[in-house]
This record gives structure tokens, C-alpha cells and sequence, in this order.
């Protein structure tokens, strides 16, 4: 008992003397990959376009689709495409999707039909062509080819540990987007001293595999 006060004062809760007894027995500690082992706040460091689309016009797609999009990705993306200097004034080409007239944001399209894909990713309708935004297994589905190259730099992404989201509009894939969410400076010490204490860590993750092996190899799990 008085362990566990010794706990509450470092902020450390601790139900009862009996659980402190049974955590002499544990042999394997299970972490959640983001917000744990990572910080949490995921931010976008690669736009790649494998078209001949500009840049900022394939961010306005992307963007225009993540803005109904819950996911905490999707912020990110948002918040990349807001501080892309394309956004200032945007104005509108004949060959551009119209612009949104249901949003404060002027600079984003009208968004039809969309859908939060779970574990996949996000699809609507732009100009009457099909947006997809997100993983292999969704390009996959929905008959999107994905050319050796771009396969090539999404892989680059995953191996140092970001997540690479793919684009692909009217059937086609346009672009690559990488995301990164830091690990904590701290996790690494704490795997170190559960290992040190026989204690197996475990990292579970609904990310890719080449992602989660890259993260799971900065902390040593």
C-alpha cells in the first residue's frame, strides 16, 4: 500500500496492493503505435505528383476530398494544403473542377458522394471523376493501376517510416503524399528498461507493415 502512494504522488495510478503483486509476473507490455510510441500529431512531408498536374491544383483535390474526413490524416493534409502559398488567391481554370459555394474555404471543390472508407481510405466525386484518397488495398479495389515507380517511392516513404497515401483522380493515379508522426524522445528509454526488466514489448499498429517495422526498429521493439 504504500507503493501504491508512492505511485499517485508520481502520477502513476496503481489499483489496489494485489495488481502491483500480480505486475511482478508480467512478461510482455503492449504499446499502441500513435500517441504512444509516436507523438501523435501526424504532418505531411512529401507531395509528389507523378503527373503533369500542378502541384497545387493536386493538393486542392486531395484537400477538397480529407475536408469531410474525420481521420486525424486527414488534418494533417488540411493543414499542409493550408500553408502551400497555391491557396492565397486561388483562381480558376476552364479545365478545373467549380469551386465550392457551400464553404468559407473558396479554395476547395465541390465534393459529391463521399465516403470514409475504414482501414482504406476516402472516395468522391470531383467534376463528376472519382477522387480516391488512401492505401494499396483501396487502389487496389477499385481497378487503379499502380505504376512500378510510384510503388518504388511509396516504398522509400514506408521504410523510413512514413505512411504514403496515394492519390489517384479519373482512374488514374496523380500523386504520392508521405506522413510522418515523430516517435517520443522518451519511448525508446522506456522499451530499454522494460527490456532490462524481462519484459517483452509489443507494438500494435493499423498501419502498413514496411511503416510499423520502421518505427518499431527507432524504438528497438
Amino acid at each position: 500500500m504504500v507503493a501504491t502512494g508512492v505511485g499517485a504522488n508520481n502520477g502513476v495510478l496503481i489499483k489496489g496492493g494485489d495488481a502491483l503483486e500480480r505486475a511482478q509476473n508480467i512478461k510482455y507490455m503492449i504499446f499502441d503505435k500513435t500517441g504512444t510510441l509516436t507523438q501523435g500529431k501526424a504532418t505531411v512531408t512529401t507531395a509528389k505528383v507523378f503527373t503533369g498536374m500542378d502541384r497545387g491544383e493536386f493538393l486542392r483535390l486531395v484537400a477538397s476530398a480529407e475536408a469531410s474526413s474525420e481521420h486525424p490524416l486527414a488534418k494533417a493534409i488540411m493543414e499542409y494544403a493550408r500553408h502551400f502559398h497555391f491557396f492565397d488567391e486561388p483562381s480558376a481554370t476552364k479545365d478545373s473542377p467549380k469551386h465550392n459555394k457551400k464553404t468559407n474555404s473558396r479554395w476547395l471543390f465541390d465534393v459529391l458522394e463521399f465516403s470514409a472508407l475504414p482501414g482504406k481510405g476516402v472516395q468522391c466525386f470531383i467534376d463528376e471523376k472519382l477522387l480516391l484518397v488512401g492505401n494499396r488495398k483501396l487502389m487496389t479495389e477499385s481497378g487503379i493501376t499502380i505504376p512500378i515507380h510510384v510503388e518504388d517511392f511509396k516504398v522509400e516513404l514506408e521504410e523510413s517510416a512514413k505512411t504514403g497515401i496515394l492519390v489517384a483522380y479519373d482512374y488514374s493515379l496523380i500523386g504520392v503524399l508521405g506522413v510522418a508522426d515523430p516517435r517520443k524522445r522518451e519511448a525508446a528509454v522506456v522499451v530499454e528498461g522494460l527490456k532490462k526488466m524481462n519484459v517483452m514489448p509489443i507494438m500494435v499498429t493499423g498501419d502498413n507493415w514496411k511503416t510499423a517495422r520502421a518505427v518499431a526498429r527507432e524504438v528497438c521493439i
